[in-house]
């Protein structure tokens, strides 16, 4: 079993930033990759970064540029730091995990971009 607890979610104005953190217990040395999504209301939950355990990312196309994946083996933390960021990135952003036994997600964190 692997848990996961997304923080860093809030508030910005258009054009700021924010830097969300996912903390991952329990089972965290069997992860392979992680990665956030997000879920606006009234729409899918859509990929928006990945990234594997050697170091891989993968970005969707609206926020290449714009957001970094990145992945503290030592504190089993996966961070994303979000940039230049539009009314459209608002949205609840979850964390996911995958092992070999399973994907895992977290409860989510509200991102609101708003003047």
């Amino acid at each position: 079993q692997v848990q996961l607890v997304e923080s860093g979610g809030g508030l910005v104005q258009p054009g700021g930033s924010l830097r969300l953190s996912c903390a991952a217990s329990g089972s965290a040395f069997s992860i392979a990759s992680m990665g956030w999504y997000r879920q606006a209301p009234g729409k899918q939950r859509d990929a928006v970064a990945t990234i594997t355990a050697g170091g891989g990312t993968g970005y969707a196309d609206s926020v290449k540029g714009r957001f970094t994946i990145s992945w503290n083996n030592t504190k089993n933390t996966v961070y994303l730091q979000m940039n230049s960021l539009k009314p459209e990135d608002t949205a609840v952003y979850y964390c996911r995990a995958w092992t070999a036994y399973g994907n895992y997600w977290g409860q989510g964190t509200q991102v609101t971009v708003s003047s």
